[in-house]
Formats: C-alpha cells, structure tokens, sequence
C-alpha cells in the first residue's frame, strides 16, 4: 500500500474500496451509498462480479452531496443537476484548454512559417517609401 491506504500506482479514480470502507470514509451508512447509486447520483466502478468499487474522487463526491443535503437544504434531484452541471463545466474547462493549446501551436507554426519566408527572400531587395518619383536601375555590362 501506497502513502495514504491507496494501493501503488492507484490516483483519484481508481476504484478500490469496497462499499463497507466508502460508508465508513464517506461517514455515511451502506444504504445510503447504495440509494445513491440507483439514483445515479454517485455510480462507483464495478467489479467482474458486479460489485461496488469507490475511489477517492466518489468518496468526495458522496461527502459534497452529503454537504449539499444537509447543510444547504437541496433535495436529491437538485443535487443530481448540480453534479451534472459541475461535470459539464470540467469537460468545457477541459476543452478550452485542449483548444488553447491547440491555438499556441498554430500561432507557433504560423510564426515559424512567415520566418522561413523571410529568411528565403533574396538579400538584394530593400523596402521602398512611395513617392512620386521614378527609378531606373540598369545593371552594369561584362564586357
């Protein structure tokens, strides 16, 4: 076991207590736990057998809707909304970031592409200011 009861190599995410430990970590009864997985309100990974898995993430997450219940006085389906709504807002945030990255690396390519065009313009041009005269260049004869 790895710093903190998780197993080696485990995040977050990783599923790896059982309903009787979640209870416990979540302070809040097995049944509990179980209703709120019917009601799609907290859905802990499974097993082959089918049986319950929580990781850290949903043991906070039953401690929020704890929270939300209890102290602010909203109801399972209000909750239910809310935990939709914050995980619409991760996969946005997340999505602005995969696009601004995306963003950096055009203007990155675009930068490096006017600079190859630059470095490819020949030495002997030079800008001219317009002005109402007119120029003649004749280039020198080899004789």
């Amino acid at each position: 076991m790895a710093f903190g009861g998780m197993p080696h190599g485990a995040d977050e995410d990783t599923p790896v207590f059982v309903i009787s430990v979640a209870a416990q970590l979540s302070g809040m009864h097995a049944q509990t736990l179980r209703a709120y997985d019917r009601q799609g309100l907290v859905s802990p990974g499974r097993t082959a057998g089918g049986g319950r898995r929580y990781s850290m993430r949903d043991i906070a997450l039953l401690r929020e809707v704890q929270r939300l219940s209890q102290e602010s006085g909203v109801n399972l389906a209000g909750i239910k909304r809310i935990i939709e709504l914050e995980n619409q807002v991760d996969a946005l945030r997340a999505r602005v970031a995969e696009l601004t990255e995306d963003l950096a690396a055009a203007y990155a390519a675009a930068e490096q592409a006017t600079a190859a065009v630059h470095a490819s313009y020949r030495k002997d041009l030079v800008p001219f200011r317009q002005q109402t005269a007119l120029v003649v260049w004749k280039p020198k004869r080899n004789r």
